[in-house]
C-alpha cells in the first residue's frame, strides 16, 4: 500500500468536552454549512458541505485530505456513514481520532474494494498497526454502496468496526487525546469521492471485564 501523504489542516483554539459514558458529545448531519468543518477547494483537493453531507472530493493521485470540527476530545467513540459519489474502489476513506496535528494522529481506514485497517501519523510518517497493509474484509460493502464506520480510541485501545462488525483492534500511546475527523484518499487513480454524512463523537461505555 502507498504511504499517505499529510496535507494541510487550517488550526483554530479547539474546545474541550467532557461527557459521561455512551452520552454524545458532538454531532453534525452536516444540514448547516456552518457547523465549523473545513471548506476548503484547490487542485489537489476540496472539502466541504456537499447536498446535506460532506464531501472530500481528491484529485491528485497518492494523496489524502482530512477535515476537522476543531474539537479537543480523550476516549472517543466516532460513528459517521460513507458512501462513495465516484473514483475508483482501489482507495480509502474513514476517520481520524487523536489528531494533534497534520503530523500526528491515528486513522481507520476503509477501502471501496473491501479493505480495512488502522494507523499512526507520528511526526510525519505513516506506519499501520494493524498489519503491513491494509486487509480484506467481508464486512465492507463495495463499490457505491454506503458503509457504517465506528472507531473506538479507549485508553490505549483502537477499534475499528463496519456495518456493525469488528474488523481491526490495535494498541497505541502516543497521545491521550486530540481532534477527530473524516479522511478520504487516492493510490494510483485520482478522482476518490466521499460523501459523509451522521458524524457522531460518544464517550465510550466502559467495556465488560
Amino acid at each position: 500500500m502507498i504511504a499517505i501523504l499529510p496535507l494541510v489542516s487550517l488550526l483554530v483554539v479547539a474546545c474541550s468536552v467532557t461527557a459521561d459514558p455512551g452520552e454524545v458529545v458532538f454531532q453534525d448531519d452536516f444540514s448547516r454549512p456552518v457547523s465549523g468543518w473545513d471548506r476548503y477547494n484547490d487542485p489537489t483537493y476540496s472539502s466541504d458541505y456537499y447536498e446535506g453531507g460532506y464531501r472530500i472530493h481528491v484529485l491528485e493521485p497518492n494523496t489524502d485530505a482530512w477535515a476537522s470540527p476543531r474539537l479537543d476530545l480523550a476516549d472517543v467513540q466516532i460513528e459517521v456513514d460513507a458512501t462513495k459519489l465516484g473514483g475508483p474502489d482501489d482507495n480509502v476513506f474513514g476517520v481520524l481520532c487523536r489528531y494533534k496535528d497534520s503530523r500526528n494522529f491515528y486513522f481507520f481506514l476503509v477501502s471501496s474494494d473491501g479493505y480495512t485497517g488502522i494507523g499512526v501519523y507520528k511526526d510525519g510518517r505513516r506506519r499501520l498497526l494493524t498489519d503491513d497493509s491494509l486487509l480484506p474484509s467481508e464486512a465492507v460493502n463495495r463499490g457505491n454502496a454506503l458503509n457504517h464506520i465506528r472507531a473506538d480510541c479507549d485508553g490505549y485501545q483502537l477499534r475499528l468496526l463496519v456495518n456493525g462488525i469488528l474488523v481491526a483492534e490495535a494498541q497505541a500511546a502516543e497521545w491521550p487525546r486530540g481532534d477527530v475527523g473524516l479522511i478520504a484518499g487516492t493510490y494510483d487513480q485520482a478522482g476518490t469521492e466521499i460523501l459523509f454524512d451522521n458524524f457522531s463523537v460518544l464517550q465510550p461505555e466502559p467495556r465488560a471485564p
